[in-house]
């Protein structure tokens, strides 16, 4: 990479940045079964393609730059800056860090690890019991963690897209939209009865905005 190009090449934040947001997902879920591994792997291998881009090679702005040149004459395509595409194709003004995008994107991350750390005390209390998950989040929705590591990517993308990520985005949603039907199939194998009455009253991926879980008897 050219000295010029600094704002990439910075191998070191790659693997610092991809560590510690794979740590905290790790740490709020906890991973013990097969599911568990394959739903963090999954959401790694997005974190990994995102800071690959953002600190390492620059992959979709060689694709754009040409198009990204033409369109922004004054435009500096390999500047930190001009990785925040959403800023540049908006016509966003100002730091690219303090803009309503970047904030919103944040906002959005900090909201899916919440829901992702809070999610994980339910069901691990639940699990310990051996009855159904269906306080918390669990009463709003019946995949809190996969819906939290879905909003996450979706902060992602708001902050800083690349072809890579939004290719893998609507991939990992059907990943997870899997790994929540196997795990309902494993369920209702489990708990019968009392898991479809908790289907028919609490969606899957989008939370209710009261919460509202059935009758709570021995179960997950």
């Amino acid at each position: 990479m050219n000295a010029e190009h600094s704002a990439y090449g910075l191998w070191i934040l790659v693997v610092l940045n991809s560590a510690v947001f794979i740590f905290f997902a790790f740490s709020f879920i906890k991973p013990q079964s097969k599911t568990d591994w394959r739903s963090l792997g999954a959401f790694s291998a997005f974190v990994v393609a995102l800071f690959v881009e953002m600190y390492g090679f620059p992959l979709t702005i060689y694709f754009l730059a040409g198009w990204l040149t033409s369109r922004f004459p004054e435009l500096d395509p390999f500047s930190h800056e001009s990785g925040h595409l959403l800023q540049t194709l908006l016509g966003v003004e100002g730091d690219p860090h303090f803009n309503i995008l970047h904030i919103a994107s944040s906002l959005v991350i900090v909201a899916g690890f919440f829901i992702l750390a809070s999610a994980w005390r339910v069901l691990h209390q639940a699990q310990q019991r051996n009855e159904l998950a269906m306080t918390g989040w669990y009463a709003r929705c019946r995949h809190p963690q996969y819906a939290a590591f879905i909003l996450i990517m979706f902060g992602f993308l708001l902050q800083w897209p690349t072809l890579l990520t939004l290719i893998m985005f609507p991939v990992l949603v059907v990943v997870y939209v899997r790994l929540a039907r196997r795990e309902e199939e494993m369920a209702m194998k489990e708990f019968g009865e009392e898991y479809r009455a908790y289907m028919k009253k609490i969606p899957g991926f989008i939370p209710r905005v009261h919460p509202k879980a059935p009758a709570h008897s021995k179960g997950e």
